[in-house]
């Protein structure tokens, strides 16, 4: 046990996986006594709302995911996208249990899209809406304001969080802090609000409103939306720095503000109309709104983070398009910024603050995502235990509970898809489309290139035959040329019979993603000599890593170093024609994967070659 390393990681943790939960004291309460809901604040409504709150927090993050969810890490990555590769769904027959839960996981990704253009949105105009409760005036120069922080946000992202991200951890220290200060200041006007730690006062209020109490629990549900970080960010941190943030300063804080803000309907009598910035004294409102701005910036850079790592391990697993991927630190492989993936995440963030227009109107979009997922997670987390041994019984008594709450609170969000929640389902639906259309098309393509590549022994003896001998002409250098099946790619075929020109050494090469996160430079190449003219090689990659083909085949002790400095790779370019007469996809899925493969990021870039050594060779492929 290292308490330094642990400390230490525990502080980093604090900027990066809990700035979106706990952030949620902005407008959480406050959206539970909005005028939708027709509560008024009454001692046993706030008392139960507090309390409803309060075991939220205990059970759905400290329970769930802190306890039960971490243990289920893949090579110490956590997140959907790991959880999905844990069960290896990958190849499974359609139809299949595995192929079902395939999907029900990139569903579940999908739906982190919608989630990464809300959090910013909502978390950031919450803030800056501070500023009309310290002066009128100001109401006119929110949305302006919002706005700049937001594309100046964006803008950064280029420049990668490693030059600020040390800041994060004493910012996000420091809010945590005053939570809690605030909170007890809230406190000492009504103690009274402490009774709501009681659980009975949360079935009290569920029973006593019926379905206006079941509808609230939309809005209650705000208090845990960021929950699914502290897994989605499990491989960055660990486990223990994680708990150890949470149990010892996250959670405390959180429950004394939300006490805190209690206690201020409480001692008004209900009279409070933003209960989180009310509570701060006059003096120290401009600050708190400043710390609030900063604290929602960190929680959003976060969430883009996330949406960036999400889709290059999407990328690697083979459900997305390739797209640039730019390392932002030298040291650590997780940051990396995707230009195309943040241009369009800050075009649906500003469309949504000029569409909402406030807070209060995108907290009724937000939360529909994040509870789908996480009653996905809870049933992926159930095959994971049985996968990993868990007795049946065991595991259905230790999900059951969790899968009880989350669709609860899965259904109560339901109610909001008219007044917004149709956007993140949108967005997720699309994303779903585009994910499995890329992978069906994927698989379609590698059926047409295992009809007419040719197997490596038929491409050896035909290389070593009398009559190629005299008609092949052969040239100084290194021929590469990839392959997905480890066979001689039809690209290869063509280019022989129509120039019949080849290098001395020829390398089969097939880039090869596995369901672990990262694999080991010892692990990195497999070679297979076919003969001392020709070699199958497959490079291994984890999930999270970006390809680098020259640096991996400069590593190659089988290569002369004269052939690794004489390399020319040879990619092939399908280019896809729809058709309604093969059967394959519904046309207009064929239509769709064809655009995608038009604008997906050509193999030298996505594989790091240099250009001036690649030999493109295009064909037409009818699926």
């Amino acid at each position: 046990m290292n308490l330094k390393r642990d400390a230490r990681l525990s502080l980093a943790a604090l900027g990066i996986v809990f700035g979106d939960i706990g952030t949620s004291p902005i407008y959480a309460l406050r959206e539970c006594f909005s005028d939708s809901h027709g509560l008024s604040p009454s001692v046993d409504n706030v008392l139960g709302l507090l309390s409803l709150i309060v075991w939220a927090l205990i059970l759905v993050v400290s329970v769930k995911y802190l306890i039960f969810v971490l243990r289920a890490d893949n090579h110490g990555e956590g997140g959907i996208a790991a959880l999905v590769a844990l069960l290896n769904p990958w190849g499974a027959k359609r139809g299949s249990l595995r192929y079902v839960l395939m999907l029900m996981g990139l569903f579940g990704a999908a739906l982190l899209y919608g989630d990464g253009t809300l959090t910013p949105a909502i978390s950031v105009l919450s803030a800056v809406e501070g500023l009309k409760h310290a002066a009128p005036a100001f109401e006119a120069y929110v949305l302006p304001i919002t706005l700049l922080i937001l594309v100046a946000l964006f803008w950064l992202q280029k420049r990668g969080t490693a030059g600020i991200g040390a800041l994060f951890g004493p910012v996000i220290v420091l809010w945590f802090v005053v939570l809690a200060a605030l909170g007890l200041h809230g406190i000492a006007q009504d103690p009274r609000v402490l009774m709501a730690v009681n659980p009975l006062f949360a079935t009290g209020f569920l029973l006593h409103h019926g379905h206006a109490g079941f509808l609230v629990l939309g809005s209650v549900f705000l208090a845990v939306t960021g929950g699914e970080a502290l897994y989605a960010d499990m491989g960055h941190f660990g486990r223990r720095p994680i708990r150890l943030a949470w149990f010892i300063l996250v959670l405390p804080a959180l429950l004394l503000n939300y006490f805190g803000q209690g206690a201020l309907y409480l001692h008004t009598a209900g009279g409070a109309s933003d209960p989180f910035y009310q509570l701060a004294p006059d003096w120290a409102l401009y600050p708190l709104i400043g710390l609030a701005t900063l604290a929602t910036i960190i929680a959003s850079q976060a969430v883009i983070s996330g949406t960036f790592s999400l889709t290059h391990q999407l990328i690697q697993l083979g459900q997305m398009p390739r797209a640039r991927v730019i390392q932002t630190s030298a040291h650590e492989r997780g940051q990396v910024y995707m230009p195309f993936v943040n241009w369009t995440l800050m075009l649906a963030t500003v469309a949504l603050v000029l569409g909402f227009r406030s807070s209060s109107a995108l907290a009724a979009a937000y939360g529909i995502a994040v509870a789908t997922t996480m009653v996905i997670t809870s049933v992926l987390a159930f095959f994971v235990a049985r996968r990993f041994g868990w007795h049946l019984l065991l595991a259905a008594a230790v999900v059951t509970p969790f899968l009880l709450i989350d669709s609860v609170f899965f259904a109560a969000n339901l109610f909001k898809v008219a007044d917004g929640g149709w956007y993140p389902i949108s967005v997720a639906v699309a994303m779903f489309v585009i994910m499995t259309t890329w992978a069906h098309g994927r698989r379609l393509l590698l059926q047409h290139w295992g009809r007419e590549a040719r197997p490596v022994a038929e491409l050896q003896q035909w290389l070593s035959s009398e009559e190629t001998r005299q008609s092949l002409h052969r040239i100084p250098g290194t021929a590469v040329f990839f392959t997905p099946n480890g066979m001689a790619p039809p690209h290869m075929l063509r280019h022989l019979r129509r120039h019949l020109v080849l290098q001395q050494t020829v390398v089969l090469l097939t880039v090869c993603y596995e369901a672990r996160p990262r694999v080991p430079e010892a692990e990195r190449l497999r070679l297979i000599d076919v003969s001392p003219e020709l070699r199958q090689m497959s490079l291994h990659y984890g999930f999270i890593e970006t390809p680098d083909i020259p640096l991996a085949l400069r590593g190659c002790a089988a290569l002369e170093p004269t052939a690794t400095n004489q390399i020319s790779y040879y990619v092939g370019r399908e280019t896809v024609i729809p058709s309604a007469e093969v059967r394959g996809m519904a046309l207009w899925r064929e239509v769709l994967f064809a655009f995608l493969l038009r604008n997906a990021l050509r193999a030298t870039a996505f594989f790091q070659l240099p250009p001036d050594a690649v030999v493109e060779l295009g064909f037409l492929v009818v699926i």
